[in-house]
């Protein structure tokens, strides 16, 4: 499996800064999809506090929420959905690291309103690689990228941050 690195370090730290300042107001309600879109909430939540920003911050696992659970382990990892406030009426910026077909975000979007009605549900990502499959677009992404279906486009966190495409076969 070849590996690219499409987005430094340098890079990926200038697009959550552009990201953070997108949702500048005084109070924000950030809510990340695990495992990177958490990470990614975890960069803007410190760049917004840093600026004074009250961050309501919550995480999802959105496993039981998929379309494709019954093809994507016999025994996926599942974390705990964290959201510490009520939705109802906020409106929330739900955060992942890789946009690409639209279905995690659908999934997101189901698990939020079974919490409640929130105002609205703005979309941030810190890559969007087209390929869409539903009508989901991101308000806000730091990186566009066409990548082709037989790649993966992925956030690495190990040590300094850098976004990598791998070809699959």
């Amino acid at each position: 499996m070849t590996h690219t690195v499409l987005f430094d370090h340098q890079a990926v730290e200038g697009a959550l800064d552009q990201i953070a300042d997108t949702m500048d107001a005084p109070e924000v309600y950030l809510v990340g999809i695990h495992s990177g879109g958490a990470d990614v909430a975890d960069a803007i939540q410190g760049r917004l506090e840093k600026n004074g920003t009250l961050v309501h911050r919550g995480n999802l696992d959105i496993s039981f929420y998929r379309d494709d659970l019954d093809t994507i382990a016999p025994h996926p990892l599942v974390h705990p959905s964290e959201l510490p406030f009520d939705v109802a009426g906020k409106h929330i910026w739900l955060v992942d690291d890789v946009l690409y077909t639209g279905r995690t975000i659908r999934a997101a979007m189901g698990e939020i309103f079974d919490y409640g009605r929130p105002a609205s549900i703005r979309l941030a990502v810190l890559v969007d690689r087209g390929g869409r499959q539903i009508p989901i677009t991101a308000d806000v992404a730091g990186f566009a990228h066409a990548a082709t279906a037989d790649s993966t486009v992925e956030l690495m966190t190990g040590g300094a941050w850098n976004i990598e495409q791998r070809q699959v076969k």
